[in-house]
């Protein structure tokens, strides 16, 4: 994605099947073109994705498709598949951290 390109999030539609994600996208010279992005019902009814994190997760992939499409994908609608909502858990679970002191093996007298 090059630098004058300007991603602004407009806000989400809920409707019986799945949620709909509204972003514009501002590059100079041009009109703003606006890209939707959904997010299935299932998906938050059965925590696989939190509501706060959907947004994060739309913006990720619109970028992705802007920067594999030199800013001009040939569709403005896009579906978060199954696969992005796990690379999008896995990247952002906390990671187990190793203690600082390490436990000592127990010793025999």
């Amino acid at each position: 994605m090059s630098k004058g390109v300007i991603v602004q999030y407009v806000g989400f539609e809920a409707n019986a099947i799945a949620r709909e994600y509204s972003f514009l996208v501002r590059e100079h010279p041009g009109e703003p073109r606006e890209f939707t992005l959904t997010i299935v019902n299932e998906a938050f009814d059965s925590h696989r994705v939190r509501y706060q994190d959907a947004p994060d997760i739309c913006s990720f992939k619109l970028h992705r498709e802007l920067a594999v499409y030199a800013n001009h994908p040939p569709t403005t609608r896009f579906r978060i598949s199954e696969t992005e909502l796990d690379e999008y858990r896995d990247s952002h679970s906390p990671k187990v951290s190793r203690s600082l002191y390490p436990r000592r093996a127990a010793q025999e007298f």
